[in-house]
Formats: structure tokens, C-alpha cells, sequence
């Protein structure tokens, strides 16, 4: 049965579009804002984040302080610390002394607070968004189906603002698509691999293609649970190395406000030239899992021999195809990036630990194409207060979360900054200081201060990050 969904007379302050983690921060922080009226829409009937990668005893890659809102509101009932405590397991916490948690923990804790909030919509599919000059509004078109899918609703809703949270999906190089399209052989993104792992136990050889800690967990799930002299594994990388992810105290300094806020007033050629040399920040491995995978591959020495398990760097996959007559089988092409020979791999499975791409916006913005600032790339433009540069008679906010890696930096993507996005955002949809932000976050310079004490550090002791947090604050 199909019925609309007629919307509130009174637009809606903001809706969000998508409930990940980014924008289930700005759900939770922006809980209890007086007289702000919000709704966030998620296509799915449930929160899910990265189901196929929770592999049993992985972690995060940051403290669990980089929850939804402790490092801008660590008071707030929706830490992962209050989760603890809804959930009487606070004390076991505090004993078992971990400062990263289990993704599966991160993953329950999410789950928690996208069911207690009291504006996130499970279910809802938003399918176009455009400026209703009449009302000063978007209007939002949306359908929402249940979660038997007995009933289809289709509907429109007004908002002021919309924020944008509709995350990343699979990137699959184009060699590869039609072997992950085709039934007859084993070959599949990461984000997939608990689905698949029983059938992965039982091939005989298994591939898998990229370096980073995707790639890594992967390998060392399937190297723990195959038997020693049969592992039957290749680890295959187009970087020079098996490399550590960069996470010295000081280098993570660039994954703070104040680092984004100098990466985004940088010209756009400057960013684009950055990015690919800070590969380190977030395409490396975790040193922990490089250590328990050489530890797993000693371990199978000790009897005497190797383990059937080859781990090849500067190797690039420029050929993938399915032979005829080969029973399921695929065949790879290698290619050494230093020494330029090729050579052919045939193995059973492969698994693309080759990353995510953020999710296409333009069909559901189709109705605002008009209307957005695009940089020399084609990119859209993002201020510093993450919104969408937009022109003409559109006056809301349209504001991007995980969407502007091109224009603040690495840190985009990653969760330690969710919370202080997040009160940026309520902050410049306010008009007011919603949430306090810190002035300064780092004790790294990053470009030239503006005016310069006795000691040739900044008079004020922030350099020019402190202008673009009070303009922040401000908005």
C-alpha cells in the first residue's frame, strides 16, 4: 500500500540525511538544544557500521574518547562512557584498562544511541532535495518502507538546513568489477568478508589486494584460522612496503582542528598536492597488527620451514580475469613496480581490501545543481563551517560531513574529529556558541602565525588557527 506522508506545517530546523557515526554525533549533541528542531533520516532499518569487517578482536584506531561527543561535551548522556553505565558495565570497563576499544563495542554503543534518540528515522529513504522558494525551505522527498516492508510511505518534509551524512561505499577498481559481478568465482570488497569467511576457510588459495589496515586484518583473520603448511595466502600491495600507519603523539597533530582549519585556507592546488604525500595518516597499518602477523608467521616456523603465506609489496594487479575451464579459478596479473617484470597468480578467492569512496551526492542534490560553487576539479566548494558554497536565491545551510577530504584534509574521514564537527555545524546553524570550542588544539604551528612575539611564536600563543576557531564559534 502506498500512502503520502503529509509534512509539519513549521520547517524543520535541520535534517540530516543518512545516520552513521558523523552525523549520529550531530543527532546527540544537538539532543536537548532548546527550540532546535531536527530529524535524521537513514535508509536502512537499523544502525550498521562496517558489519562485515567486525572481525572478532579488531579495534578502533583511536581512544574511545573519540565517541559521538566526548571531546566537545564529555557530560553528555550519549558518551560512550554513559553507554557504559545504561548498560551496568562501567566497573568491567574500568578493570580491563582499555583505552581502544573492540569495533563490535564501538559498533553496540552506536546501536544504543541511534535507538534512544528521539529524532533518528530508520527506514527512511530521502530521493531528491530542492530549494521551495514559497516557503524559504528545502523540501525533501522521501519514501519509507518498513521493515517487513508491508508498507511503502512516500512523503515530503521542509527543513531550513539539511546536513549530509551519507558516508562511503566500496571502491572496486574497474579491472576488478566484473569478477565481483560474476557468480562463478569468489571475489568480493573487504566490507563483505564476514559474510564470506566460511567460504574463504574452505578454498584452498586465497588473495588478498591492498596494504592498508583493511587489508591487514583480513589477512591475519585468515592466517590465524587456516592450518600450519596450508595457509595458502598472498598479501598483495602496490606500496613500496608494508607500512605503519603514522602515530607518533605529534603526527596525529594532524588530525586536529587546528590542522584542518589551516589545510582548508590553503589554495586548492596546495591541498590536491598534500594529500596523496600524508598517505601514512590513514593508509598505513596499525604497527600492533603488523606485529601479531609476523609474530603468527614465526610462530609456524618454529617445526622447522615456512608457512605457505607470501606477502608481496610494490606489486601492482594490472589483470584479473576468469579463465575458461578453470573451475571456478581466477588468474591475476603482477606486475613488480621496481623491477617492471609480470608474472601470472592463480589462485581461488580474492579479497579487495582496496578501500571506500565517498558516496555520490549529485542525483539527490539534482535539484540544487544550479545553485553549487564548484572548485577547478569540479568538487563542490565547503567553507570552513561545512557547508556547501551555494549561489542564487538558496538561503539554508546545506552542510557535508566526510565529504571534503579535497578541502579540510585527512581528517575528514576520521572519527576523532566527529564531535567537534558536529558543534561547528550546530554552532554555525545557530548562530551562537551552542558548543564551546577550544582555541587552540594543538601545540604544532601549522603555517605562518600572524603577528610574532619576542620568541617568534605567535603573540597570542595560537597563530592564525585562533581566528578561524573564533570565526567558528561565531557563526
Amino acid at each position: 500500500m502506498t500512502t503520502e506522508l503529509h509534512p509539519a506545517a513549521e520547517p524543520l530546523d535541520l535534517l540530516g540525511v543518512g545516520v552513521g557515526p558523523f552525523n549520529l554525533s550531530l543527532a546527540a549533541l544537538a539532543d536537548g538544544v532548546p527550540g532546535l528542531r531536527t530529524a535524521f533520516f537513514e535508509r536502512n532499518h537499523e544502525f550498521r557500521w562496517h558489519p562485515g569487517l567486525l572481525i572478532e578482536g579488531t579495534t578502533l584506531q583511536v581512544p574511545f574518547l573519540a565517541d559521538l561527543v566526548s571531546l566537545v561535551d564529555p557530560s553528555s548522556p550519549w558518551s560512550f562512557l554513559g553507554h557504559l553505565k545504561a548498560t551496568g558495565r562501567l566497573f568491567p570497563f574500568y578493570f580491563a584498562e582499555k583505552f581502544h576499544i573492540d569495533r563490535a563495542e564501538y559498533d553496540a554503543y552506536c546501536r544504543w544511541a541511534a535507538e534512544a534518540l528521539p529524532h533518528c528515522r530508520f527506514g527512511h529513504q530521502v530521493d531528491a532535495v530542492a530549494w521551495d522558494e514559497e516557503r524559504q525551505a528545502f523540501a525533501v522527498d522521501y519514501t519509507y518502507e518498513s521493515a517487513g516492508g508491508e508498507e511503502v510511505l512516500a512523503g515530503r518534509e521542509f527543513t531550513r538546513n539539511l546536513a549530509l551524512g551519507i558516508g562511503t561505499e566500496p571502491s572496486v577498481p574497474a579491472l576488478f568489477r566484473p569478477l565481483v559481478e560474476d557468480a562463478a568465482v569468489t571475489a568480493l570488497h573487504s566490507a563483505d568478508y564476514l559474510t564470506h569467511r566460511q567460504s574463504l576457510l574452505a578454498k584452498r588459495h586465497v588473495t588478498v589486494v591492498g596494504s592498508g589496515q583493511s587489508g591487514a586484518e583480513v589477512f591475519l583473520d585468515l592466517l590465524r584460522a587456516r592450518p600450519a603448511g596450508a595457509e595458502g595466502l598472498q598479501w598483495i600491495s602496490r606500496s613500496p612496503a608494508f607500512a605503519p600507519m603514522e602515530y607518533s603523539k605529534l603526527g596525529l597533530e594532524q588530525f586536529t582542528p587546528d590542522y584542518t582549519r589551516y589545510f582548508h585556507r590553503l589554495p586548492e592546488r596546495t591541498r590536491d598536492e598534500l594529500l596523496p604525500t600524508q598517505w601514512q595518516l590513514y593508509k598505513g597499518v596499525s604497527a600492533d597488527t603488523l606485529g601479531d602477523i609476523h609474530d603468527e608467521l614465526y610462530r609456524r616456523t618454529i617445526g622447522g620451514g615456512w608457512p605457505d603465506a607470501v606477502l608481496r609489496p610494490a606489486t601492482g594487479v594490472v589483470g584479473a580475469r576468469r579463465p575458461d575451464g578453470c573451475d571456478g579459478r581466477i588468474e591475476l596479473e603482477l606486475e613488480h613496480t621496481q623491477e617492471g617484470g609480470r608474472e601470472t597468480l592463480t589462485t581461488d578467492a580474492v579479497v579487495l581490501a582496496t578501500g571506500y569512496t565517498e558516496r555520490p551526492a549529485d542525483a539527490l542534490l539534482h535539484g540544487l545543481a544550479p545553485f553549487l560553487v564548484r572548485d577547478s576539479a569540479g568538487r563542490p566548494e565547503v567553507d570552513a563551517d561545512q557547508r556547501l558554497v551555494l549561489d542564487g536565491p538558496v538561503r539554508g545551510s546545506v552542510f557535508v560531513q566526510n565529504a571534503e577530504r579535497h578541502t579540510h584534509g585527512v581528517g575528514a574521514p576520521d572519527l576523532g574529529l566527529a564531535a567537534w564537527r558536529s558543534a561547528v555545524i550546530l554552532n554555525a546553524l545557530t548562530g551562537r556558541e551552542v558548543h564551546r570550542l577550544p582555541s587552540r588544539t594543538a601545540f604544532t604551528t601549522f603555517g605562518i602565525p600572524p603577528v610574532s612575539g619576542p620568541s617568534g611564536t605567535a603573540a597570542s600563543g595560537t597563530g592564525a588557527s585562533d581566528r578561524a576557531a573564533g570565526s567558528a564559534a561565531r557563526a
